[in-house]
């Protein structure tokens, strides 16, 4: 190893020496001048990050709300559609409740109009056989009296009812 002279400079000759030397001002420029760029390089990359998080924060709040919105207009057909099939099946049965009503009233009719109907057509058949049978009874009595109406038949008719007079005593 050399020694610097006196008063001026020298040469050391030590490798290792002059290596750390070295290194440590290397590393104290790189540091001094690359910290600099790097601190405000990592600096600008964290800022970067929060931002990102917090629009990705912003984002999942935004899907929240949205989901939550949708759940409750879920909720809300959910509901409206369950009031629609009450309402649908309280207005069936009214409506099959009516109509069986309405048959039940017009088979009663029917079945009125059909009593009727029978009494009016055997009220006209047992006139029209009361008819026919006084007439026929009429035509025979009429023929009796037209064959027996000689004396002995006046005279006979009038006998009975002589004596059914006499018989009468009130």
């Amino acid at each position: 190893m050399s020694l610097p002279h006196e008063g001026g400079f020298g040469f050391n000759d030590n490798i290792l020496e002059t290596n750390v030397i070295n290194l440590a001002v290397v590393v104290g420029v790189v540091v001094f001048f690359v910290g600099q760029n790097l601190t405000a390089i990592l600096e600008t990359r964290q800022q970067t990050i929060l931002n990102n998080l917090k629009e990705a924060d912003q984002r999942a709040s935004d899907a929240r709300e949205k989901f939550n919105k949708a759940k409750e207009q879920l909720e809300l057909a959910e509901q409206k559609a369950k009031q629609i099939r009450e309402e649908g099946v309280l207005k069936a049965t009214i409506e099959k409740n009516n109509c069986l009503t309405q048959y039940e009233q017009d088979l009663a009719r029917l079945d009125e109009y059909k009593q009727e109907t029978l009494q009016f057509y055997q009220q006209k058949v047992f006139s029209q056989l009361y008819v026919s049978l006084v007439s026929k009874a009429l035509q025979k009595v009429k023929q009796k009296f037209d064959k027996r109406l000689d004396n002995q038949f006046h005279i006979t008719f009038n006998n009975f009812f002589i004596a059914r007079f006499t018989e009468y005593n009130p």
